[in-house]
């Protein structure tokens, strides 16, 4: 999983524009660690890719002892994702999934689904709504989609599966998921999660956040 620290200002910006820059950075940080906890058992290994270098104490906390901690590399998104993914394939013979840190309700079974499916293709993606994805992976070696493409525009998709093509690199798509970018989809996220249940500990101090942010009626 790749995130960022939750300084505000600098994560969440189109969300901090309609509820405050501090009320969408402490909102993203419980995304982080809701994800750190539901995905804690995903996998044969989880690592948790964390920006800046100085924040390293603060990720720690969260990861606890179910991720392994790196430092993401400077540069794009698109820059970052190829490099963890060039040092998590380096060993022979690894299925390696990446997912970003903006949808606290992805459910598990994608992300496992994700790497059943590395077994029958070399790249799988997860796509979003508004033209982007939220997960990607790769068997073996780094698909070349991570040069080229517009990062944050509704344009990411088609350009991500044009490079495939382009490429002759077969690929595997997971049914559609949501990022939260945005109070439309604050209002998804507090239905989704208000639907499992208030007295579920997973999400409890999640929905509390989010209903302390929306109002009701």
């Amino acid at each position: 999983m790749l995130a960022k620290h939750w300084r505000p200002g600098s994560v969440k910006t189109r969300l901090a524009a309609g509820i405050g820059a501090q009320p969408a950075a402490d909102l993203y940080r419980l995304f982080v660690s809701t994800l750190v906890r539901r995905l804690a058992h995903v996998g044969d290994r989880r690592v948790l890719a964390f920006w800046p270098p100085d924040a390293r104490s603060e990720f720690a906390e969260l990861a606890g002892d179910d991720w392994r901690l790196t430092e993401q590399s400077p540069g794009d998104l698109g820059k970052r994702m190829r490099r963890l993914l060039e040092e998590l394939l380096a060993p022979p013979g690894c299925r390696v999934v990446l997912i970003g840190s903006d949808s606290p309700t992805l459910p598990a079974e994608y992300v496992e689904e994700a790497f059943e499916r590395l077994s029958e293709f070399p790249a799988v993606l997860g796509p979003t709504g508004d033209g982007g994805y939220y997960l990607v992976g790769a068997a073996g070696v780094v698909p070349p989609i991570f040069s080229d493409v517009p990062w944050g525009t509704a344009e990411v998709w088609d350009r991500t599966v044009q490079l495939l093509d382009d490429a002759g690199c077969r690929f595997a798509t997971l049914p559609p998921w949501y990022d939260i970018d945005d109070a439309d989809d604050l209002v998804r996220l507090r239905d989704d999660v208000a639907s499992v249940s208030r007295d579920d500990a997973e999400w409890s101090e999640l929905l509390r956040a989010v209903d302390a942010i929306l109002p009701r009626g």
